[in-house]
């Protein structure tokens, strides 16, 4: 295998330029909107499952929480369609970029904080001290609760770059074991290549999970902060 294991994810050009923008710009032509009364199947089975994901997302938390359902629907569809996207062949996956998914997790943690901050004051500092904490530990648990409390977008971003960049390496592995093996052994490679099918189909659906996670967590975050 001559090709570079981490050439698909390198961010792709033309004539130079960065196309990356319009790579995530693609996705929305997945959701498309009608006006009219009656629509077709695949809409009303998305908007069901839009329906049904952003009520069980969304039960929790009060009414300034629920103002917030719009940003995370459209996180929870952007993330699960590029991540479904980057499962087909020659193409490219945002996500596997740490870069751009601290770029979605920063704001939206900060935006969860703040409004914690503003709404909840003393329940919000109160996190930095647990009740009944010793007077020699009352330093140490505030340095320790600040950085977990900054750790908490670095963690979103880590867990979900992670999770797809191991998926895609693992499928690029084992595509590659199964083109060599076909030149030695036509039953070994027939089992690799049952095992790369299972572990595509497993990838679809950790495609949808990662989003699910990553969505739910920032649900999370402003329930503990709204």
């Amino acid at each position: 295998m001559n090709e570079n294991l981490f050439a698909s994810f390198i961010t792709p050009t033309m004539m130079g330029l960065p196309i990356v923008v319009l790579i995530i710009m693609f996705p929305t032509i997945l959701f498309p909107s009608t006006t009219r009364l009656i629509t077709n199947r695949i809409i009303a089975i998305q908007q069901w499952l839009i329906h049904l994901t952003s009520k069980q997302m969304m039960i929790i938390h009060n009414k300034k929480g629920q103002t917030w359902t719009l940003m995370l629907m459209s996180l929870i569809m952007f993330i699960g369609s590029t991540n479904l996207l980057g499962l087909l062949p020659h193409s490219f996956t945002p996500t596997t970029q740490l870069s751009m998914n601290l770029g979605m997790a920063i704001p939206l943690w900060a935006g969860a904080v703040a409004l914690g901050f503003r709404h909840k004051t003393k329940a919000s500092l109160a996190h930095f001290l647990p009740q009944g904490t010793p007077l020699p530990l009352i330093p140490m648990l505030v340095i320790i609760e600040t950085i977990s409390l900054f750790i908490q977008p670095m963690a979103l971003a880590v867990r979900l770059t992670a999770n797809i960049t191991a998926g895609h390496l693992l499928i690029h592995l084992i595509g590659g074991a199964t083109l060599a093996l076909m030149d030695i052994s036509m039953t070994t490679a027939l089992i690799t290549f049952i095992i790369l099918l299972l572990l595509t189909i497993l990838e679809f659906a950790v495609a949808l999970i990662q989003a699910y996670v990553f969505t739910l967590l920032v649900s999370l975050y402003l329930h503990d902060n709204a």
